[in-house]
């Protein structure tokens, strides 16, 4: 049933993409966590008290859909526990959606259109976008694909063959959650550490099968698994660092650097090895996801 389940899903991905913003489950999870967020996190200078208060909302957001969801999988037939569990996964997943803002990015760098590839790299990295130049545009895009590779789509199918459709949703709440409230500031330092935290922990053997998968259909895996050795402690991240250095190596270019985050910059440490990436890599990048998709979609088909 898991290979039917992963076919179905990756299908209606492909076909439907991602649901339109005002009635897709994970853009209202996010309201309903930034409302949550702002109620809860109490200005208040008793750490503590922020991170129990954080660990309270990560309960409450993440546990009582799961529970429903194990619920309803237990008392559905056969073949409404099979579409639920598909619809999830699909929800789940984000295949295309990040294949279509990664090309919509490249597109607008090949026209030439600095200020649009701009505005449009902005739905997808949190760093400041407003002076960047074509080839910045250009790594800023690979990084975030070669990240959300593992996040939005080797994570979600990795935990939903471990545990279903409960385990999928489950890592990709929590996900969601450490995306918005996963900042080291002063805001979200204590109350957003539990959800950073858990969401270090469940990603960090699928980051490790992604960069894996990464390295597999590189120019020069030997390579790329001595950057992984040698560049990943270098990131904050156990595990973003782990998937940048190999999938940077893979693709014989240099990513990282200094970066501007909310006005700050920050000097962010340089992976992977070759030469600067331009527009056309891009395409070099989604490639490198798709071929890891198709090796992962056939370990699937095999275990089942």
């Amino acid at each position: 049933m898991t290979a039917f389940v992963v076919t179905l899903a990756l299908i209606l991905d492909y076909f439907f993409s991602e649901l339109p913003n005002r009635i897709h489950p994970l853009v209202g999870f996010g309201k309903l966590a930034q409302h949550l967020e702002r109620d809860w996190n109490l200005s208040t200078n008793v750490d503590a008290y922020r991170f129990w208060m954080g660990l309270a909302a990560l309960t409450l957001l993440v546990f009582v859909p799961v529970l429903v969801l194990i619920f309803l999988l237990l008392i559905l037939p056969l073949w409404a526990n099979i579409l639920l569990q598909a619809l999830i996964l699909w929800f789940c997943i984000g295949w295309q959606s990040l294949m279509a803002h990664a090309q919509a990015i490249a597109f607008l760098l090949a026209e030439h259109n600095l200020i649009a590839a701009r505005e449009a790299l902005g739905f997808i990295v949190s760093r400041d976008t407003e002076q960047l130049s074509e080839q910045k545009i250009a790594a800023a895009t690979i990084e975030s694909v070669l990240e959300n590779g593992n996040d939005a789509i080797f994570a979600s199918l990795f935990w939903f063959v471990v545990g279903g459709a409960p385990a999928a949703l489950a890592h990709r709440l929590v996900n969601t959650l450490d995306a918005i409230w996963g900042y080291r500031n002063d805001r979200f330092e204590y109350f957003g550490k539990a959800a950073a935290r858990l969401d270090d922990g469940l990603n960090y053997i699928p980051a490790r099968l992604t960069a894996l998968s990464y390295a597999l259909f590189a120019h020069q895996s030997k390579t790329a698994l001595a950057c992984w050795q040698r560049q990943a402690k270098k990131h904050d991240s156990p595990n973003a660092g782990v998937v940048m250095a190999t999938g940077a190596a893979a693709l014989n270019l240099r990513l990282g650097g200094r970066a501007i985050y909310h006005g700050k910059q920050e000097k962010r440490p340089v992976f992977g090895f070759g030469k600067t990436p331009v527009q056309e890599d891009i395409k070099h990048t989604l490639r490198l996801i798709h071929k890891s998709l198709i090796l992962w979609f056939v370990v699937i088909m095999a275990l089942s």
